[in-house]
C-alpha cells in the first residue's frame, strides 16, 4: 500500500497540476512537513499545500492512549495572489502542519492559528484563519483511518485574529464580503472591528 504522503501527493498534483515546486521543513523530534508550491495560471493564483500533518491523526494531548488509526487527518492550502514575493510562508505553514505532532493541536474549520509573527516577509499578516477548501476533495484511506481532509488557511492580521475571539470567523467573513476584501492579495490591507 501507498504511504499517506504518497496518496496527498498524488491526490494534489491530481487536483492543482503536475510538477509542483518542493520545500522541506523540518521539526526537532517530529517528521519532515512537505509544502508543494503549485502555479495556477489560469486563476492567477499560487497554491502552497502542506504534506505530512495528515500522516498521524491529531488528538487531544490529554488523551493518554490515542487510537493510532482513527482521529481526524488534514493538510492545509494557503492560495495567494503572486503580486509580491512571500519569502518563508513555506515555513509559516509547515509550523501549523506540524503543531498536531508537536502540541497536541487539533486542526479544524474555523480554528484560528495565531503565529504571533509575519507570516512571511514584509506580510502585515501574523495569523491563519481556516476555514473549508471546497476545491479539494476530502481523501479516503482505507478502514479504519479516516479520509484527509483540505483546510484552507486564511492568513489574517493581528487586528482580524482579535475579531475571531472576540465575535467569531463567520462575522469576519461578513466583514470582508462588505469591504470586497481579496485575502488572496499578499498587499491587502486587514479590516478594522468595528
Amino acid at each position: 500500500m501507498s504511504s499517506i504522503v504518497e496518496l496527498v501527493t498524488a491526490h494534489l498534483t491530481a487536483g492543482l497540476g503536475p510538477d509542483p515546486q518542493r520545500a522541506s521543513v523540518t521539526f526537532l523530534g517530529v517528521e519532515a512537513i512537505d509544502v508543494l508550491r503549485f502555479a495556477d495560471v489560469e486563476r492567477g493564483e499560487v497554491v502552497f499545500a502542506t504534506v505530512g500533518c495528515a500522516r498521524h491523526p491529531m488528538h487531544d494531548p490529554s488523551d493518554l492512549a490515542p487510537d493510532p488509526q482513527r482521529g481526524p487527518r488534514a493538510e492545509l492550502i494557503v492560495r495567494m495572489r503572486p503580486s509580491a514575493a512571500l519569502p518563508g510562508l513555506h515555513r509559516s505553514l509547515a509550523t501549523v502542519a506540524a503543531a498536531p505532532s508537536v502540541e497536541g493541536l487539533i486542526l479544524a474549520e474555523d480554528s484560528l492559528i495565531d503565529l504571533q509573527e509575519p507570516l512571511w516577509g514584509g506580510a502585515i499578516c501574523s495569523a491563519f484563519l481556516l476555514t473549508a477548501e471546497p476545491e479539494l476533495a476530502d481523501l479516503p484511506l482505507p478502514e479504519p483511518a479516516e479520509p484527509v481532509r483540505f483546510l484552507r488557511a486564511v492568513p489574517i492580521t493581528a487586528n482580524e485574529a482579535a475579531w475571531v475571539r472576540l465575535k467569531g470567523a463567520d462575522a469576519l467573513r461578513e466583514a470582508w464580503a462588505e469591504g470586497d476584501v481579496d485575502v488572496t492579495d499578499p498587499t491587502r490591507g486587514g479590516v478594522t472591528p468595528a
